[in-house]
């Protein structure tokens, strides 16, 4: 008798300490949400507080296109020298023009396929030369053309998101971390997805490997935080970029779809405050209440909704594919 209270006491003391976690990690998430909604609307615009603090000079991957491209023009904003990477040296330099007769900083521009791997990262680091980057912003990355099934999807193109997704962000962190650490100061942000919550049907290998980047991320702040260096993930819901442009959903600007512009805006303000942000504050809300079902909830929901998406595509290319046949 005396074994069984001691094991039903045992048991209750469990269940109640598990209770307690629960609703403090619940607590936890709702801090996190109100931080994220109310940082922005109170943290100092400042010019050139980024510069003092990280140093003048930032690098921008996929910086021609989206969050990428008005991530650069909200620094620039703010007084940083920007170092602008991407694949078409056409943009590349209309960017740079519309940065510098906008704002008063200094630009650099490097033309850099991150496809080729570590070929593209040493070039970058060449091209970068003595230049102290105090800010890596990692955005470039590649996503499906529209959800598909893992044996539709052309392996030079899984290929590519592993090598741009997974590789580029590794080996750009490595190329200048050390250099900050020097120098004692820095801040690297990685750029995931809000697809990194769960395992999403119809784009399994570009949801992994934005579970790469979160992982990634905060293992690489538990090794250089205490060196001077911020280390940032940014885990973005929507945004009305053409990435999203297989489905018109998710492709048009609304509260919770904010435009590039908008969501760089609250992204940036939010760099030395939040070491961990969905980047907006109402995808912080989402992200909320996207956690709180398991996980294999959340996966059959992003499935579903990804067949919805596979579906818009689809008619979408068969009727432009029956204007073309009806005009030739």
């Amino acid at each position: 008798m005396m074994e069984f209270s001691v094991l039903t006491l045992l048991l209750l003391a469990v269940g109640a300490l598990t209770i307690l976690f629960f609703f403090l990690d619940l607590i936890w998430s709702l801090l996190q949400v109100a931080r994220a909604v109310l940082a922005p609307l109170f943290l100092p615009n400042e010019e050139n507080a980024l510069a003092r603090k990280y140093g003048a000079w930032a690098l921008i991957t996929g910086s021609t296109d989206g969050i990428g491209k008005a991530y650069a023009f909200e620094l620039a904003k703010r007084g940083v020298n920007v170092i602008l990477v991407s694949r078409s040296l056409e943009k590349l330099s209309r960017t740079q023009k519309e940065i510098e007769s906008l704002h008063h900083v200094k630009t650099k521009i490097i033309q850099a396929d991150f496809s080729l791997g570590k070929k593209a990262v040493d070039a970058v680091k060449e091209a970068v030369g003595t230049v102290h980057v105090g800010i890596l912003v990692n955005n470039v990355g590649k996503q499906y053309e529209y959800p598909m099934y893992l044996g539709e999807v052309p392996e030079e193109e899984l290929w590519d998101i592993i090598k741009i997704n997974v590789g580029a962000v590794t080996l750009m962190c490595r190329a200048f971390i050390e250099d900050m650490a020097k120098m004692g100061r820095g801040a690297i942000v990685n750029i995931s997805s809000g697809s990194e919550l769960q395992p999403l049907p119809l784009m399994n290998v570009y949801a992994a490997s934005k579970t790469y980047i979160k992982n990634f991320t905060q293992a690489l702040r538990y090794e250089y935080g205490d060196r001077g260096i911020t280390v940032q993930h940014l885990a973005p819901m929507f945004v009305a970029t053409k990435m999203n442009h297989f489905s018109a959903k998710i492709y048009q600007k609304s509260l919770f779809v904010p435009d590039p512009e908008t969501y760089s805006r609250y992204a940036v303000s939010v760099l030395g405050k939040l070491d961990e942000s969905s980047g907006y504050w109402a995808h912080g809300i989402q992200t909320f209440f996207t956690t709180l079902p398991p996980v294999w909830i959340r996966m059959y929901i992003g499935g579903y909704m990804n067949k919805i998406f596979r579906q818009d595509y689809l008619k979408s290319e068969a009727l432009r594919a029956t204007q073309i046949h009806v005009k030739n």
